[in-house]
Parts: structure tokens; C-alpha cells; sequence
């Protein structure tokens, strides 16, 4: 009797075979990522997770994931910062801030480095959330976000579903994904053209470029996936990756 084919423990294993050593794929975005960041980190630096959320990276399954993502002991401090006062209970900072939205609690020139993974598409006023930034910072200080590309097929797609459904829908798109780390979307700081707006090269030396990951949003169908890989594939040279990488040196003087 023949046996059956099992199906591989994740969907990414079927289409990249060197995740079985590792745990994460060749384009696995979070390592793209926060290696790059762990790169600019210096032992002196103050640094703040800007919307840490409840620290949701920490429980991946992947160990290089948590270790790229917690930055204690390789800064002097990190802060994590969030409208949400789920951060209180973020288990990868120091110390843990709550935000109002508008105001950051933080002191003028007083952080070396922001990281913000995934929060760019959450802001309502990018002009005050840019200021803001800028305030923070010190001088030859680094901003660094992961941010879907407003043209992605991801910010396409969510384009048409009410942020209300975003949590239900999400349910079948990306099955692992918890109701409670998805928030209301914008996609005003998504593109090129909006950074440029609110974080003008006459006060920010540049250092960004696009990605594209493994497709997140597949509801578990490896055909999905493989249409949505050969998607990426042909597009990335054409019109630039899924997400973009953002990487900001604010000017001194």
C-alpha cells in the first residue's frame, strides 16, 4: 500500500527547503531586517522600540527571530513605546512607555536609534508623528522601519476589506496571525513619495530600499503562495519589493 505524502509542518518548507536549517528562509524579511539594525546598535546607545505592542516577535519559532529581536545588552537601554498598554507587559525592553499618539514620552535629543517594525502603517498625522521623531533623536541618530509598500499586493488587497474585518479576515489569510497584534491601518507613510514628504533630505541622509519576504498572506494554500512568489519575483525588479526597508540618518547641525 502506498503511504501518504505529509504535508510540510509549515508552508514556507515546501518552497524553501533551507528553512529546516534555521528555522527561516533565504528572504526572510525579519532578518533582513533586524540584522541591519543589530549592525547600527552600539553598546552606548539608547535605543526605543517604537510601537513594541506586547513584544509578539519574542514568541517566534524561529530562535535567529528572537535573538535578532531583543536588543537588550546590546544597547544601554531600550524603551519600548505604544499607544497600546499591552507594552507594559513587553518582555524584551528595559523599560516600557505608553503614547498618547501625539506626544512621544520621550526627551528632546535623547535616543540613538528608533525601531519601528510594522508601525509606519498605523499613523493617522505623519506630519506630527515625523516631527516627533525628528524631536527624539539626537543628532546623527537612526530611524529604522519595516513598512509594507503602499503598492504591495498585500496593501492592495487590504485596501478593499474595512479595518473592522481586518481581524476576521486575517483569521483565513494568515492563520497564525492573533486577533490581538492587528490594528486599524492608513498607509499614509507607505511610499517613497510620502517619506520623502515628511522626512525631507535637507534634514535626513537616506538609506532605504525595498524587500520582498515570503508571502504572509497565503490562507494556507501552497498554490496561493507559489502565485504570489512568482508575483514577487517578476515585480521586484520592475517597481521594487512588498516592503519597504527604511533606514534614516538624521543630519547633525
Amino acid at each position: 500500500m502506498r503511504e501518504a505524502m505529509s504535508k510540510p509542518a509549515n508552508i514556507d518548507d515546501g518552497f524553501f527547503p533551507e528553512r529546516a536549517a534555521g528555522g527561516f528562509t533565504r528572504i526572510d524579511g525579519t532578518v533582513q531586517f533586524y540584522t541591519r539594525v543589530n549592525a547600527l546598535i552600539e553598546p552606548e546607545m539608547t535605543v526605543v522600540d517604537l510601537g513594541a505592542g506586547r513584544g509578539a516577535i519574542s514568541e517566534s519559532g524561529a530562535k535567529v527571530h528572537r535573538a535578532l529581536c531583543d536588543l537588550r545588552g546590546k544597547a544601554k537601554n531600550v524603551i519600548g513605546v505604544d499607544v497600546d498598554r499591552a507594552v507594559l507587559d513587553n518582555p524584551i525592553v528595559n523599560e516600557a512607555r505608553v503614547y498618547d499618539g501625539r506626544v512621544m514620552p520621550l526627551n528632546d535629543q535623547s535616543v540613538d536609534l528608533i525601531v519601528a517594525d510594522n508601525t509606519f502603517e498605523h499613523i493617522q498625522d505623519p506630519t506630527l508623528f515625523a516631527s516627533e521623531i525628528y524631536r527624539v533623536l539626537k543628532p546623527d541618530g537612526w530611524l529604522c522601519a519595516r513598512t509594507p509598500h503602499l503598492y504591495s499586493a498585500l496593501v492592495l488587497a487590504a485596501s478593499v476589506i474595512p479595518n473592522r474585518q481586518h481581524a476576521s479576515a486575517l483569521r483565513h489569510i494568515q492563520p497564525t496571525r492573533q486577533a490581538q497584534d492587528t490594528f486599524p491601518t492608513t498607509y499614509k507613510l507607505n511610499s517613497r513619495r510620502a517619506l520623502n514628504q515628511h522626512f525631507p533630505s535637507r534634514t535626513w541622509d537616506k538609506h532605504s530600499f525595498t524587500w520582498s519576504p515570503e508571502p504572509a498572506y497565503h490562507f494556507n494554500s501552497s498554490i496561493i503562495y507559489g502565485f504570489f512568489l512568482l508575483y514577487q519575483y517578476i515585480k521586484q525588479p520592475l517597481f521594487g519589493g512588498e516592503v519597504l526597508m527604511i533606514f534614516m540618518r538624521k543630519k547633525a547641525g
